[in-house]
């Protein structure tokens, strides 16, 4: 029988970030208060994923 492969490995997934992080991060200085109203505190983001929400809701998106 054949042995099925995850759809992602380990050293593939994106690196993630917890808000607290990122509020710490040279990168959103700029938008650290975007950051500290936008992210939930207890989960982990991808830098794709931040982007994403950031945009969004500058954009005047509803998420």
């Amino acid at each position: 029988m054949a042995k099925v492969k995850p759809a992602v490995s380990e050293s593939e997934k994106p690196a993630t970030f917890t808000k607290q992080q990122l509020l710490k991060s040279k990168k959103y200085t700029e938008k650290k208060d975007l950051i500290n109203a936008l992210l939930v505190d207890d989960r982990s983001y991808s830098m794709a994923e931040v982007e994403e929400i950031l945009n969004n809701f500058l954009k005047g998106k509803v998420i």
